[in-house]
């Protein structure tokens, strides 16, 4: 998503620098082949203890007399920041308090109603491709691309302002919630990385890949773009702020949005 050939000498250059370097750097790059019956497989067996607070699954291969078998997969959260390396840990918070979201928002330059919807839209282009590219590394959902979840607005938050946030629990307490569900088209990838950590000869068909979005430069064209209506303008350029800028940021003390002395 993040690949250097396609964002140097661009506008979003330095924000997906940001990114690469982040702690979700790996849930957002990492190119690993999904493929469709695996996945398939573990959401149909999927159950989760709660005493152990362990998802459990299987998949299936062949044995030795070409007959299938199952094979069990398990994982708790500590396991899927592990693999996810999201540097995260359990005391870390799953809730940022509405205004500090609110606030940080419109300093990165949000130009819609303070009561209203928060849409990638309504921000600059390399803001616009920040959001982008967390909804579609983190997000549960598929679909609604143009407007973050509350828990995709407190990681932004989070990663700009260098806090702190429990991104692993976040991830794992949706996989629970789809246990038992219709769908399993959700955290394809991780779950594959899931599989793939612990069963190492599962049978790899190529025709059973599942075809994930990738950025490309269509992708990176289309972020540029607005729809507006007639005497709207584009959202006006909102320089770097906080961790996107300063590598080296501390995170205002006491839940504020900015450092007293800040300039922006």
């Amino acid at each position: 998503m993040l690949d250097e050939i396609y964002t140097n000498n661009t506008l979003f250059k330095d924000m997906a620098e940001f990114l690469r370097e982040s702690r979700i750097n790996k849930a957002s790059t990492d190119q690993t082949t999904v493929y469709e019956s695996h996945v398939k497989m573990f959401w149909k067996s999927a159950r989760y203890d709660e005493k152990t607070k362990t998802i459990h699954s299987a998949v299936q291969k062949k044995d030795e007399n070409d007959k299938d078998v199952d094979i069990e997969v398990k994982f708790d959260v500590g396991d899927l920041r592990r693999v996810l390396e999201l540097g995260d840990n359990d005391k870390d918070p799953t809730i940022v308090p509405e205004k500090l979201c609110n606030d940080l928002w419109f300093r990165m330059g949000f130009v819609g109603h303070v009561n209203g919807k928060y849409l990638k839209s309504m921000f600059s282009k390399p803001y616009k491709f920040l959001i982008h590219c967390v909804i579609h590394a983190l997000s549960h959902r598929k679909g609604a691309y143009n407007e973050p979840s509350d828990y995709i607005m407190n990681i932004m938050t989070c990663l700009v302002l260098n806090r702190p946030y429990n991104i692993s629990q976040v991830i794992f307490d949706h996989m629970v919630d789809n246990i038992g569900g219709e769908t399993y088209i959700i955290y394809p990838r991780f779950i594959q990385m899931m599989i793939d950590g612990q069963v190492t000869d599962l049978p790899k068909d190529p025709a059973n890949v599942m075809n994930l979005c990738n950025m490309t430069a269509e992708t990176l064209g289309r972020l540029t773009q607005y729809k507006l209506k007639k005497d709207e303008k584009e959202p006006r350029a909102k320089r770097m702020i906080c961790k996107i800028l300063n590598r080296n940021y501390v995170a205002p003390e006491n839940g504020a949005w900015r450092h007293e002395k800040s300039n922006s």
